[in-house]
């Protein structure tokens, strides 16, 4: 069973950065993509940012594009969210979310079998 675990969240001011990472484990097959996910307070939760794990295209909400970058490391089975000039909106808790199916696009939830359980990430203003 895939186990994934979010990391690297916290209290930062408007205009700072977070690098967030989410480690993979008792994976027995490479995923088709990775993704991650946030959910605002009162809100839905929505995509942020996805990168698909053979050929490492990438895709971005465009709420984040230009401020977020989604990457991955296959010899540690992580990937990365580096967040710069966060703004107060950006404040949700942070999930990473793996397919382990093939999908023409990696934005829906639905797509997605497991997930982690989230990082906290609040932007003052």
């Amino acid at each position: 069973q895939v186990q994934l675990v979010e990391s690297g969240g916290g209290l930062v001011q408007a205009g700072g950065s977070l690098r967030l990472s989410c480690a993979a484990s008792g994976r027995t097959s490479r995923p088709y993509a990775m993704g991650w996910f946030r959910r605002a307070p009162g809100k839905t939760r929505e995509f942020v940012a996805a990168i698909e794990w053979s050929d490492g295209s990438t895709y971005y909400a465009d709420s984040v594009k230009g401020r977020f970058t989604i990457s991955r490391d296959n010899a540690k089975n992580t990937v990365y969210l580096q967040t710069n000039s966060l703004k107060p909106e950006d404040t949700a808790v942070y999930y990473c979310a793996e397919s382990t199916y093939y999908s023409l696009t990696y934005y829906s939830e639905q797509v997605y079998n497991y997930w982690g359980q989230g990082t906290q990430v609040t932007v003052s203003s």
